[in-house]
């Protein structure tokens, strides 16, 4: 198979065809082989955060018009705010813990009150993170050079809040130096609260600490134990001789719990820890100390990464320039396609009884809620599991008290592929997943988890290659099938709320081969994940054509101009037709979709040709056909097979036939001028199909096939 990097030889293979000898797709429509959905609850689509200077174009009567007519049922709103390390304000009215320099903790108004359009994000002040997993905003207060500034943990992590010892929430600072660094010398300025009892350490491995967790392990230094901290800026000596280290960790598990510089009001200002700026060396050969960290206010900074942040901020701490949908335009402009949404709280970055506001505004307005996502990927922002469950217990035990039937979950993991790695617990488990269960189960609140969540972003967005097309039904069993070896209960869905191709933009999400990808990632997804699984495409919106890997591109739906004016489809906006008028009919009712396989494979024994077969409610069938090779077309022979003596079953009488792919949509990169053409639409036709009756595949292309069996 030939690369997508190579746009002239694709081009030529896209005008090239020849059809192969009649193959076979074998459906298995045995009983217990049936996955149960319904479209409306189990094909949806989201909306994430906009840019200001577009928003209000978001919402033109036209613009949902056309964004509702790819054809997705539910929506999912996206809380994004959560990866550039800031609170929410869903309410721009309510409350601060501080009123009179209107800072602090801020609780949204609960009461209806006017029409909630917008809302947005507040950086926080006492941030830690250089940099994130899901986005990278702003930078540390732990090396920006002011000792004004500081990083305080998250309160709602320490003892007063969880009711257990903060030994089973350590907070931490890690420091990267990039490459490794003579270590023996350390010098943290605390502020208030801080450590009373921690370990300074450093990591044993050649990758990475962070992204590669189980590649080596924590040694602590051979004077790397504090157990009677004082506060202030005591310069620690850890070894008698410096030791290589790229990654240097504070592991922090006793507070002083005294109050920092807002004051004793608030509880919450007297726990967890806080540290104005930190520094570390070595000493020279007169006794010196050598600071190696760079402090600056900027990503310049050497990179510092922490457990959690504390949520307060003030008034002055607003970001204007990305908008957040306000709630009652999301209910109420027609995006949410007169279905029940998932909505978000946050709960990294805010409060439980922010939380409850929240959802206590949405019941008094009537507002159908789905389900409620808690926080946004926690695997990003380098929380351990325990944290994140901590927290999940405490906003469950809140918005519970609001309303007992709001279906929770989380978390929300970035788009990955495989089981999420953490570093070892004490008894060496390094699951994610699976330790956050284990906490819930231990807590005897596995009953507070009505799903499990997370997105999808497979391929990194330079390498896409179109092998990848064989991989994508695999990657999905694969992530799939590890949440349940993690411990999730059968009974529990498993749902991707947030996917695409790749987590940024790459030219590749233009050509027919993002349609490819989309309906081989919906019909496995739905295939390998069970009843109850939930699958939402991303975004609904336009969003302009702008630079990406390897050319211009953009998420989505549709070729648009900076005004959002829409000048194309993209080809996936032509698959989620496909998948959710042809394949399926939402507002029917329940659908089952059986397992099929096909017998044609290339040299390397990939799969050429995939299908995903479901019986409608009116007991129609249908079968959605993805043909990855993009040189031939295929004729293939459809048999329907329940294992019985009596033999397989074809389509016959009339079959309908859609078809989209390399004939019907060819991109051409031509930068900001980029665009397709041909550019769609499908091919509709039908056929009076016999038992002998073959189906023609064109090269590079999806097919469904829709009749009756016999």
């Amino acid at each position: 198979m030939k690369l997508l990097s190579n746009p002239i030889l694709f081009a030529a293979l896209l005008l090239f065809t020849s059809i192969s000898p009649a193959q076979t797709v074998r459906v298995d429509i045995s009983p217990g082989k049936a996955v149960p959905f319904d479209p409306d609850l189990a094909l949806g689509t989201s909306l994430d955060i906009l840019p200001a200077k577009q928003f209000e174009k978001v919402f033109r009567p036209e613009t949902i018009k056309e964004s509702l007519s790819a054809g997705w049922g539910p929506i999912t709103y996206r809380q994004n705010t959560e990866l550039s390390i800031a609170a929410w304000h869903w309410n721009p009215n309510g409350s601060w813990s501080d009123p009179a320099s209107k800072s602090g903790y801020f609780i949204g108004n609960p009461e209806p009150a006017g029409t909630l359009r917008a809302s947005y994000g507040y950086p926080l002040p006492h941030r830690g993170n250089t940099r994130n997993g899901g986005a990278s905003h702003g930078y540390s207060r732990l090396t920006d050079g002011d000792s004004a500034s500081y990083w305080k943990s998250n309160p709602y992590l320490a003892a007063r809040f969880t009711t257990e010892s903060d030994s089973l929430h350590p907070q931490w600072i890690v420091i990267d130096f990039g490459t490794p660094q003579p270590i023996d010398a350390l010098e943290i300025a605390w502020a208030n609260p801080y450590a009373t009892r921690f370990t300074v350490q450093y990591w044993v491995g050649s990758d990475d600490a962070m992204n590669k967790p189980v590649s080596g392990k924590w040694a602590s230094f051979p004077q790397g134990d504090f157990a009677n901290g004082q506060g202030a800026s005591p310069l620690l000596r850890l070894a008698p001789a410096p030791i290589p280290a790229r990654f240097v960790r504070i592991w922090m598990t006793e507070s002083s719990n005294t109050c920092d510089t807002h004051g004793a009001g608030d509880l919450r200002n007297c726990v967890g820890y806080a540290a104005s700026e930190i520094f570390a060396g070595n000493f020279s050969s007169d006794g010196q100390f050598v600071d190696l960290v760079k402090h600056v206010a900027g990503e310049n900074q050497t990179a510092v990464l922490v457990s959690s942040i504390d949520p307060w901020h003030s008034e002055t701490d607003l970001n204007p320039n990305a908008v957040q949908t306000g709630f009652d335009l999301f209910f109420t402009s027609g995006y949410t396609n007169h279905l029940p949404a998932m909505i978000a709280v946050s709960m990294l970055y805010g409060t439980p009884e922010d939380s409850a506001a929240e959802v206590a505004y949405l019941r008094k307005r009537g507002y159908p809620i789905s389900y409620v996502e808690m926080g946004e990927e926690p695997d990003g922002q380098y929380m351990l599991p325990e944290d994140y469950a901590a927290l999940y217990l405490e906003w469950a035990t809140a918005l519970h008290r609001v309303d007992q039937r709001l279906r929770l979950g989380g978390p929300v993991f970035e788009g990955v592929n495989d089981d999420i790695k953490v570093w070892p617990d004490a008894n060496g488990k390094t699951s994610w997943l699976g330790r956050f269960i284990e906490y819930l189960k231990t807590h005897n609140r596995l009953n507070d988890l009505s799903f499990v969540s997370f997105e999808h972003y497979p391929i990194p967005p330079c390498d896409v290659n179109w092998t990848d097309l064989y991989r994508e039904p695999e990657w999905t069993r694969t992530v799939l099938h590890a949440w349940r070896e993690d411990g999730v209960p059968e009974d529990i869905p498993l749902m991707n709320t947030e996917s695409n191709l790749s987590w940024e933009l790459t030219e590749p999400m233009q050509d027919v081969f993002a349609a490819l990808w989309l309906a081989d990632s919906v019909g496995s997804f739905l295939e390998f994940g069970g009843a109850g699984a939930v699958y939402y495409h991303s975004p609904i919106q336009p969003e302009p054509l702008r630079p990406g890997c390897r050319g211009y591109s953009t998420y989505g739906n549709f070729v648009a101009d900076e005004e959002l004016n829409i000048k194309q489809h993209t080809s996936q906006y032509f698959a989620s037709r496909m998948i959710n008028l042809d394949w399926v009919r939402h507002g029917a009712g329940i659908h089952r979709l059986y397992p099929a396989a096909s017998d044609l494979k290339d040299d390397e024994g990939n799969s050429l040709v995939t299908a995903y077969t479901v019986v409608r409610p009116d007991a129609e069938w249908s079968v959605l056909v993805v043909n990855k090779d993009s040189a031939n077309a295929h004729s293939v022979a459809i048999q329907f097979s329940d294992g019985q003596q009596s033999g397989s079953r074809q389509f016959m009488g009339k079959v309908s036939v859609t078809t989209f792919g390399a004939k019907q949509y060819v991109w051409h990169p031509r930068g900001a001028d980029s665009h397709a053409d041909p550019a769609g639409p499908p091919v509709v036709s039908s056929l009076d199909a016999k038992p002998d009756t073959r189906f023609v595949l064109p090269r590079a292309s999806i097919t469904v096939l829709r009749g009756t069996i016999r």
